[in-house]
């Protein structure tokens, strides 16, 4: 398998005034870069045909695999400009690993991780002007996904896939940046069953929130909070996030990862460095009761989620169609806060990389 890769440039590139018009204000995923990584998989020949061509509209036959049995792996990762004009990301060989067992989980092809990082260095060295001034959380949102493209109407994994890459570049995930914000509790939906899909970032996850979702927007939440499909008493992850819980005595509880949650890799990173400040961290099984007890009564000081898209987001009032845990009043906790700005600081190059996390990408 070669790693070398076939350019070929756009012969449409944006403008770069109106691309830099787009970076002083970017909307999360609506526009995208000039171009788009692409690599064939077939069971013959492997993986091969590695190229760089002009972001545009995919031709699809009607029967291919993906679109009727689901085949579809992706992930989340960011490029971030450094103040002396450096790009870096943040932890690709977690995210290259996360994409194999999602793949795994899917029957789908693993990509190798050397060839993950080189796609990422292959878009960033073509379309680094898209990558936005470190300023306002402004960075470049990658999207490597995987899809089943064999034409076959048939029920067995598929013999011929892609793996493609394009970006966005993105701002704040929410409108009112680090502001708490309220989520809403699914009772009539799950997001994934044990020995399920849940571990794998795959669409048809996320496609399973969407019902909920709707219904927290509908009254005034931003993301939606799944209890475990079998008892529906323990919490799971939010719709796209992981979420945390700080107690008044120090110590911060996260569910365990028992199959059915997002291997989160900002998730993971929290975790050592709460580790790295001597703070205790519990990977354990967390009822919604004892939640609402413990956010009533003060036991709970804060509560946050995290993921690639937002970082670290504060938590104000956890809502359901039955009740109202927490305060209109909360404001982002201290630890909350000062977490958020070690991690950004890291993947922004502000505050030493202790655990060599960055990758340049140019």
């Amino acid at each position: 398998m070669s790693h070398e890769f076939t350019v070929i440039k756009s012969d449409k590139p944006m403008p770069d005034e109106k691309r830099e018009e787009i970076l002083k204000s970017p909307a999360f995923g609506v526009n995208f870069t000039d171009h788009q990584i692409i690599i064939d998989w077939t069971k013959e020949d492997g993986w091969h045909n590695a190229r760089v061509e002009p972001y545009g509209p995919m031709l699809m036959d009607p029967a291919s695999a993906v679109l009727h049995y689901g085949q579809e792996i992706f992930e989340g990762i960011k490029a971030y400009r450094h103040e002396d004009g450096s790009i870096h990301t943040f932890r690709p060989h977690a995210n290259a690993a996360r994409l194999q067992k999602s793949a795994r989980r899917m029957a789908l092809p693993e990509l190798p991780a050397e060839l993950f990082v080189e796609s990422l260095k292959q878009l960033i060295q073509i379309d680094g002007a898209w990558v936005p001034e470190p300023v306002n959380e402004k960075t470049l949102y990658i999207r490597p996904f995987e899809i089943a493209a064999e034409a076959f109407l048939g029920v067995r994994a598929a013999q011929r896939a892609e793996y493609r890459v394009i970006a966005s570049p993105v701002g704040a995930y929410f409108a009112n940046g680090i502001k708490p914000v309220n989520i809403w509790i699914a009772l009539d939906s799950a997001r994934a069953g044990r020995f399920g899909t849940g571990e794998a970032k795959t669409g048809g996850n996320y496609a399973a929130s969407l019902l909920a979702q709707g219904e927290g927007y509908e009254n005034g939440c931003s993301q939606v909070l799944f209890l475990d499909a079998e008892s529906h008493t323990y919490i799971e992850e939010l719709g796209g996030m992981n979420v945390f819980f700080v107690y008044i005595d120090g110590h911060v509880v996260t569910p365990s990862l028992d199959g059915t949650i997002l291997h989160g890799i900002t998730r993971d990173s929290i975790i050592q460095l709460l580790k790295d400040r001597n703070i205790s961290v519990e990977e354990r099984a967390v009822t919604l009761d004892e939640i609402r007890d413990a956010y009533n009564s003060g036991e709970i000081t804060e509560i946050f989620a995290c993921g690639t898209a937002a970082a670290i987001t504060p938590i104000g009032q956890l809502k359901s169609r039955l009740e109202v845990i927490g305060k209109e009043t909360t404001e982002a906790g201290e630890l909350t806060l000062s977490i958020r700005e070690e991690l950004t600081g890291i993947q922004y190059g502000r505050v030493a990389d202790r655990h060599n996390w960055l990758v340049k990408l140019s």
